[in-house]
């Protein structure tokens, strides 16, 4: 994009990829680089979101600035559309025809989180620049320099933390640094995880342990004792059991199961190997019941039984490896 703006053949944009990796403020970065500040407001046409992006808007306004030239200026203008995947079939048909015809004295970016919402004919017209989510790599020396510059108090493992629950979104990672600091004063990986209302990794295992070493109204009971404490939604659980039990690999653990008779499974082992370790066809069988409730969590059914359906399939999955040893 540098080089382009360099040589001043800026082509016609699509940046896509999911929120928080920093498209809009590129684009905008571009635009302040090409024009100076008072002449930012007649060059530049932004509409976002929030702004009416339907098929009158782009026959009507984007239509008569991309038509027009700036006196006393050579270059040429700069539309940027936000969200252009909210934008409905007909305004991106007639957005093509107007980005074809008027292509000499306008460019056109396109910012979009899903890029199967654009209609090929404007993919084609653009060169696409995909943002995938931010590496830890790049995501920390940012977030070091927020910290510093506000002055607030965070550990290393509560860094970590909320490097892991941003999952590469700048935006969230920000916010969540912001809401904690606020909440606590202090941001740990604890008050990072009570903050968003995520479980601990340590609930995890617990309810791991439970399910595979407890009988089934022990577990269920201990479970929701802990779903009311730390008001745990269900469909937090399943996704964090599920890296649990999909990260399998470590052949070490299974040896550690087999080898006991009551199936124990002490926390200490769950956390240096962070995943619980069955035999492929039976993790398979587990994977699929995971994914049934987790359609019927999504289809609005009872949290109550659903945990019932989820420790029932671990109690099977536990017998099924105690009848394979």
């Amino acid at each position: 994009v540098q080089r382009f703006i360099s040589e001043d053949r800026l082509p016609h944009l699509l940046l896509y990829g999911p929120p928080g990796t920093g498209k809009t403020s590129t684009i905008l970065a571009c635009a302040r680089q090409l024009y100076r500040e008072r002449e930012f407001g007649s060059m530049v046409l932004e509409l976002n979101a929030s702004d009416d992006r339907g098929i009158d808007i782009v026959r009507g306004p984007i239509l008569s600035f991309a038509s027009t030239r700036t006196i006393f200026k050579k270059g040429f203008k700069l539309v940027i559309l936000d969200e252009a995947d909210a934008m409905t079939q007909d305004a991106q048909n007639a957005l093509r025809r107007v980005i074809e015809k008027f292509t000499e004295n306008t460019r056109f970016c396109l910012i979009c989180n899903y890029l199967s919402k654009i209609i090929p004919a404007l993919q084609s017209r653009c060169t696409r620049f995909r943002f995938g989510p931010l590496t830890p790599e790049l995501m920390v020396p940012r977030l070091q320099h927020v910290i510093q510059e506000e002055g607030v108090d965070v550990t290393e493992d509560g860094m970590k933390a909320l490097v892991t629950l941003s999952s590469g979104d700048m935006r969230r990672a920000v916010n969540i640094l912001q809401s904690t600091s606020m909440a606590f004063g202090k941001v740990t990986e604890e008050n990072v995880y009570t903050c968003t209302g995520h479980p601990l990794k340590s609930d995890i295992a617990n309810i791991l342990d439970w399910m595979l070493n407890q009988d089934f109204s022990t577990a269920y009971r201990k479970i929701m004792e802990l779903k009311t404490l730390k008001g745990l939604a269900l469909q937090d659980i399943l996704t964090e059991i599920h890296l649990f039990v999909h990260r399998g690999g470590e052949r070490v653990q299974l040896q550690m199961i087999l080898e006991r008779p009551n199936f124990s499974l002490p926390l200490t082992e769950c956390f240096l190997l962070s995943t619980v370790d069955f035999p492929p066809s039976i993790r398979i069988q587990l994977l699929i019941k995971l994914a049934d409730i987790e359609y019927r969590l999504a289809a609005g059914t009872s949290e109550k039984i659903q945990l019932s359906s989820l420790i029932a399939a671990f109690q099977v999955t536990r017998d099924l490896v105690v009848a394979e040893a």
